[in-house]
């Protein structure tokens, strides 16, 4: 079984997937990690992440890359969001992630193209989404929990600068797939919209055996 979760910078989803992997007895992926180790990558180079070769000589970052916990920074989220834009940096990663998917069992992918390119076979497919202002208001209160000091402006800007940036580029641009079920978590807390999840999974998962 794959279910492929899809959605904008702190939705919820990365929260709903783990969820989603535990209750269904999955592996999990956040494939927005690759593209933020390519980000850093690029940053440990001394390269450009608005340069396609720069990004894509990243793409042979190491494992290890994947347990540092810079990746999680804002700065890498926004050097990620840039080196997604090149078509040859997304088709480099696009055989690492399949082969997660198609692994005995099923997986649980969440990221940005998951549904669209990833897997678009998936047996359950979310788009999870939240108004600019309920995902600033989150992003500042990890923020201030890890006693960094940002503007909630600030990031409510960066945060409109990446959707714009991932639905407008050319290269499997963020989008709602067919057959995805949406799901707004702008004023759900987490059980609630785990718990809404959950039953969206299991909706479809119901459809696909009547059929």
């Amino acid at each position: 079984m794959i279910i492929a979760i899809d959605g904008p910078t702190a939705s919820g989803k990365g929260t709903i997937a783990k969820a989603l992997a535990a209750h269904y007895g999955l592996p999990h992926l956040d494939t927005g990690l690759l593209y933020r180790a390519v980000g850093r990558q690029v940053a440990l180079n001394g390269g450009n992440p608005d340069s396609p070769a720069d990004a894509l000589a990243a793409t042979a970052f190491s494992d290890a890359l994947l347990a540092d916990p810079e990746l999680r920074s804002e700065a890498s989220g926004g050097l990620a969001s840039r080196v997604s834009v090149h078509p040859a940096v997304r088709a480099a990663l696009l055989e690492r992630q399949q082969a997660f998917a198609n692994q005995p069992g099923g997986a649980v992918l969440d990221g940005r193209d998951i549904a669209t390119v990833i897997a678009p076979d998936a047996d359950a497919k979310l788009f999870v989404t939240a108004s600019v202002a309920a995902r600033a208001l989150r992003r500042w209160a990890e923020m201030q929990a890890q006693g960094r000091q940002i503007e909630r402006a600030e990031i409510e800007a960066d945060l409109a600068a990446r959707d714009a940036r991932d639905a407008s580029r050319a290269a499997a641009p963020l989008r709602q797939a067919e057959g995805a079920a949406l799901l707004d978590t702008s004023a759900l807390g987490r059980e609630a919209a785990i718990a809404a999840a959950i039953a969206l999974v299991d909706k479809q998962l119901a459809a696909r055996d009547r059929g």
